[in-house]
């Protein structure tokens, strides 16, 4: 297990990071965005999208699952408005699981149950006009890579905390 802390003090340092993690995303990949409503979850999914060549990207919340084609075909999910695991997998999310997308799901703690082993957790804490701590937290040796990828390139965008 590694583990990773940013603090941003703005946006678009926050999606700064997103576009980062995505030079480094792969088929299979799993980002969990965890945090508090207007904490930045989707600001970093639109950064992550961005570095894959998509600028599309807005939050599911009303239809759950948003399919996007970049450079890696990414799979975006918001499970706020579902009541538990049931309801995920009744919208196919077992397809999205595959070796064939990456997949970046906001509110996974309202889902535990059904996310992967092997994943890498993003806590976005802070809101309004609070500087944003990022803690990246990855499970299982390739989501790893993402945070010892990171740590070489450092980053301008924020404060880096090892």
């Amino acid at each position: 297990m590694g583990h990773l802390e940013f603090i941003t003090d703005s946006e678009a340092k926050t999606e700064a990071i997103g576009e980062k993690l995505a030079k480094h995303a792969f088929l299979g990949a799993f980002l969990a965005l965890s945090g508090g409503l207007g904490a930045g979850k989707t600001a970093l999914a639109r950064g992550f999208g961005r570095g894959l060549g998509i600028d599309d990207i807005l939050s599911p919340t009303f239809s759950i699952i948003h399919v996007h084609e970049g450079e890696l075909p990414l799979c975006h999910i918001d499970a706020y408005r579902l009541h538990g695991e049931n309801e995920l997998y009744n919208v196919g999310y077992e397809e999205y699981l595959s070796n064939r997308y990456v997949v970046i799901m906001e509110w996974p703690e309202l889902v535990l149950n059904a996310l992967p082993a092997q994943r890498l957790e993003l806590c976005i804490s802070g809101s309004g006009s609070q500087p944003r701590r990022i803690t990246l937290t990855s499970f299982g040796s390739k989501h790893a890579l993402f945070i010892e990828a990171l740590k070489q390139m450092g980053d301008a965008n924020a404060d880096f905390r090892p």
